[in-house]
């Protein structure tokens, strides 16, 4: 099933048309144990895009992107809460999926 905008998919799971680095482009927005998690997919490729301003360098549009990446922290709450789409620091951050050194548990406190 295709969505345009924003969507509830089921109690606790949230679409959300940020846009930005492509038309269309969609994060989720997660309830889990700990609270809204927001998988930013490539809405920011990395922490940094969203903390710092600075943009992932392929953008259909710039003014798109920087305002999903402050509507999805302030979905997120806290950085804590905010999952970028590529950045190696996310399985640093996170504990592991016992046996599975490429699966974070993200619905588990960071660890910094």
């Amino acid at each position: 099933m295709f969505h345009r905008g924003d969507a509830e998919l089921a109690p606790g799971i949230q679409l959300l048309l940020i846009g930005g680095h492509t038309k269309g482009l969609q994060s989720v927005r997660v309830h889990t144990a700990r609270g809204w998690v927001v998988l930013a997919s490539d809405a920011a490729h990395y922490y940094e895009n969203a903390e710092t301003g600075r943009l992932f360098p392929i953008v259909y549009s710039v003014p798109d992107m920087l305002e999903g990446h402050q509507r999805l922290l302030k979905l997120a709450g806290s950085i804590d809460h905010f999952v970028p789409g590529h950045d190696p620091l996310v399985l640093q951050r996170y504990p592991r999926l016992p046996g599975d050194d490429g699966i974070a548990e993200l619905h588990k406190t960071p660890q910094r």
